[in-house]
């Protein structure tokens, strides 16, 4: 059983939420190969921007409306994150927005208290897991990456892919592409990274390397520094085959996350 991705890496502008919008849908209408599932970066309305306040919506908001109407006309599943206000808190939010309309959603764990996102941000408390085709999916944002507990598998709930979503900094680019192909190995599953390009507000460089790495950790596609769109289909065959050959997963400890 196979699933199509579409990796949207790009430049995004500095708080500026109808040109992304404006921008991202261009780049969405224009994806000729037939895809089920679109990826957009971290914070895809604006930036990883640290003023809430100003940029946050509800969720029947002006950006979910707009992820729900693409999503709609093109018959795909559009995924990534928006700031979201709830409750007075604030989140970092990865919307998974179906065609008909129904969604789910992640919120980020583990905020980067490096660039004050802990100072603004509500951390989330639980994981989320969707299901595609006979698929699962765990869905990740950014900091995320650096704490491989919080995607550990578990023995009785084996899921086959992670998807982080990201405004992972050019200058800690090393750390992004390896701890990618980490969470592949030691998890024995396909993961996919959608990171930005371009300058940020804060004047922080960021050079995409958004990659796709299979189940051995091997890389099957990496950009680095331009704008890109591709589209790949993953065969969930390759993933049983690599489990069934190295079985590593039944010697993993168990845990409990608290």
């Amino acid at each position: 059983m196979s699933l199509t991705f579409t990796l949207v890496q790009t430049n995004l502008f500095w708080e500026d939420k109808m040109a992304n919008l404006l921008m991202l849908e261009e780049k969405i209408y224009n994806i000729k190969e037939k895809t089920q599932i679109v990826v957009l970066p971290e914070m895809f309305s604006t930036g990883f921007s640290m003023q809430p306040q100003l940029f946050a919506e509800k969720m029947d908001g002006y950006s979910i409306d707009w992820m729900k109407r693409i999503a709609s006309t093109k018959k795909i599943i559009l995924t990534g994150s928006i700031i979201i206000e709830e409750n007075g808190k604030y989140f970092n939010r990865l919307i998974w927005m179906m065609p008909n309309g129904q969604m789910g959603y992640y919120d980020k764990r583990h905020c980067f208290a490096y660039g004050g996102e802990d100072l603004h941000y509500t951390p989330g408390k639980t994981k989320t897991i969707a299901q595609v085709n006979g698929w699962k999916i765990n869905l990740q944002i950014c900091y995320d990456l650096r704490f491989p507990v919080w995607s550990r598998q578990q023995k009785n709930n084996l899921y086959d892919l992670i998807i982080y979503v990201a405004n992972w900094p050019q200058k800690r680019s090393h750390a992004w592409k390896n701890l990618l192909m980490a969470r592949a190995i030691e998890n024995q599953c396909y993961v996919i990274g959608v990171n930005r390009v371009g300058k940020d507000g804060n004047e922080i460089e960021h050079s995409g390397d958004s990659m796709v790495i299979n189940p051995l950790g091997e890389i099957l596609y990496h950009k680095e520094h331009q704008d890109d769109l591709f589209t790949i289909t993953l065969d969930k065959q390759v993933l049983e085959d690599v489990r069934n050959q190295f079985p590593f997963w039944k010697d993993a400890d168990e845990f409990l996350l608290k």
